[in-house]
């Protein structure tokens, strides 16, 4: 008898493409996390002021930016079933690089070059401890999340790096001429359209939902399951380099205290966006709409005069709904498919 809740990746398949092409492309988990933020957007609109500010806008994607970036390898990493909750970490730990070679007169493009180059050293060693070592994600990346913490602190302690070239500082809080629309989407859209390709259109994206879905049969029909991991830690380190790059030259300051807590509101967005969290299954448009309504109801809510806890505890509960709804989905898909294979038996 096949256990309802271990159906087979190939029945799985099946049964989502036996839908018509419409509801696969619009019923999904990803259209409605993109119809919810369609909603919120509209009665933010009409009830909050001054969310149809230019400025709105600006703050928002500014402010959301660094999340945007750092969930792209997110995706893909989660997809095969892993994590990286050090990420925010690899962030303050790239923002003391910059910070500290600036201050000892260091070029700054040395420095903001080096500050990405850690952040891939970072995902080397978190790829090394995972895919050589055979460590689990979850538990090496809770340790390397302390160990760069702690040295971006140890690094600077209570002191601050604020000393950083005005173009620089300029360029980072700058939009795109005649728009609201920060200068970074650019390089998060550039971002976005190579591992939006890469995930969507590639032998090697296919290959991360196989190993998600079950990584010793992805062994066994010839994927490098153990490089392919590496390589998303270390562009995930990477990624996160960037964005300390571009967090530190935002907020004009480097801080070992920097992006403390980064990682949840990474996670959360991606898991809201419908990748799931036992790998396998997810899309990158998807998730870039929920970071997008993580960000709008954060933003609406503060200029509707709601305190930071109370936003905090609100998108808590919106995480936990769609964990919880897309368990129950798949529980109810997966009922629905034991029962119509139990069917065609009994009619055979």
């Amino acid at each position: 008898m096949t256990d309802l809740f271990t159906a087979s990746a190939p029945a799985r398949e099946m049964v989502a493409h036996a839908r018509p092409p419409w509801r696969r492309a619009v019923l999904t988990r990803e259209g409605a996390v993109i119809g919810m933020l369609a909603l919120v957007i509209v009665v933010a609109l009409t009830t909050v002021p001054n969310f149809d500010s230019p400025l709105t806008v600006t703050f928002l994607l500014r402010d959301v930016a660094p999340i945007l970036l750092i969930a792209l390898p997110m995706t893909l990493i989660i997809i095969t079933e892993e994590i990286d909750l050090s990420v925010a970490s690899v962030v303050a730990l790239s923002s003391v690089t910059v910070g500290i070679l600036t201050r000892d007169g260091a070029p700054f493009e040395l420095a903001m070059i080096a500050g990405v180059l850690v952040g891939a050293i970072a995902g080397v060693i978190n790829g090394f401890l995972v895919t050589v070592v055979g460590l689990p994600s979850l538990a090496v990346t809770i340790g390397s999340l302390a160990m760069f913490r702690g040295i971006s602190v140890g690094l600077l302690g209570t002191q601050a790096v604020t000393d950083f070239p005005e173009e620089w500082t300029s360029l980072a809080r700058a939009n795109i001429p005649g728009t609201p629309i920060p200068m970074i989407m650019i390089a998060f859209a550039l971002l976005a359209i190579i591992f939006g390709v890469v995930l969507h259109a590639t032998p090697f994206g296919r290959s991360l939902y196989a190993i998600g879905l079950n990584k010793e049969a992805a062994h066994f029909s010839g994927i490098n399951v153990g490089r392919t991991k590496f390589i998303l830690f270390v562009a995930s380190g990477t990624v996160s380099g960037f964005a300390g790059v571009y967090f530190t030259l935002l907020y004009g300051n480097a801080r070992g205290e920097n992006a403390t807590g980064m990682e949840l509101a990474v996670i959360a967005a991606v898991l809201l966006g419908g990748v799931s969290i036992f790998g396998g299954r997810g899309a990158l448009h998807g998730v870039i709409a929920g970071v997008l309504l993580i960000g709008t109801i954060g933003s609406a809510l503060r200029l509707a005069g709601v305190t930071a806890d109370i936003i905090n505890v609100i998108t808590g509960v919106v995480l936990v709904l769609s964990v919880v709804s897309a368990s129950f989905l798949a529980w109810f898909h997966r009922t629905r498919a034991t029962a119509r294979a139990r069917g065609g038996k009994q009619d055979g």
